[in-house]
């Protein structure tokens, strides 16, 4: 059986290092969208399971992407967790509105990885 695959967007190292070894440890298959911009047509190309998004410290540029995931015939269904500092309101309606399917903090994401992973590839 194949493994599943899941896009990652990160910038800072060691958050995005230690997310794609648990990725691994939970037997996923991960490949890293260097640049947010890239990843519509990594997605289209790559047809992963999830797609993982760091908002820091490219906020605007990661959401612009997400945006751009959703408006795409080819990859809106996927499942999109997002990940940052949190910071209430103003994140969780930017998230929303980007179409993002779960917004964890960073240590959530880290912690709590395989439920997240369960509850954001729940079928409606």
């Amino acid at each position: 059986m194949t493994q599943p695959l899941a896009l990652i967007v990160y910038e800072r190292l060691l958050p995005g290092s230690q997310l794609v070894n648990r990725l691994q440890d939970l037997n996923y298959r991960v490949q890293v969208v260097a640049k947010p911009e890239q990843l519509v047509e990594v997605a289209q190309n790559a047809k992963p399971l999830v797609v993982l998004a760091d908002l820091e410290p490219a906020r605007q540029q990661a959401f612009s992407a997400l945006t751009k995931l959703r408006q795409n015939a080819a990859t809106k269904h996927l499942p999109v967790i997002a990940f940052g500092a949190d910071e209430g309101d103003q994140l969780k309606a930017q998230a929303e509105a980007a179409g993002v399917t779960l917004l964890v903090s960073h240590t959530a994401v880290l912690n709590y990885l395989p439920q997240l992973l369960d509850q954001a590839l729940q079928l409606d």
